[in-house]
């Protein structure tokens, strides 16, 4: 019986390092990280053709509101 006990020991001696291994390589990845949106933040900057599709979309936008506003909603 003790040697199973022993062999039991080892094994449950394993587990336990191959658990706090991967432990530790969870805190190594759940740790506080750069937010996204700041990784990105001047992605754009001087990028013509995202200046572009910015001019574009508020021109869109600015054609909605001019379309929905009646002389006779006034």
């Amino acid at each position: 019986m003790s040697t199973i006990s022993g062999k039991l020991e080892e094994r449950v001696a394993i587990l336990e390092a191959e658990v706090a291994r991967l432990k530790s390589k969870l805190e190594v990845v759940s740790s506080p990280t750069i937010p996204w949106w700041e990784k990105i933040a001047g992605t754009f900057t001087d990028n013509s053709a995202y200046d572009e599709a910015m001019q574009l979309g508020r021109e869109y936008r600015e054609s909605l509101l001019s379309n929905s506003v009646e002389p006779h909603d006034i």
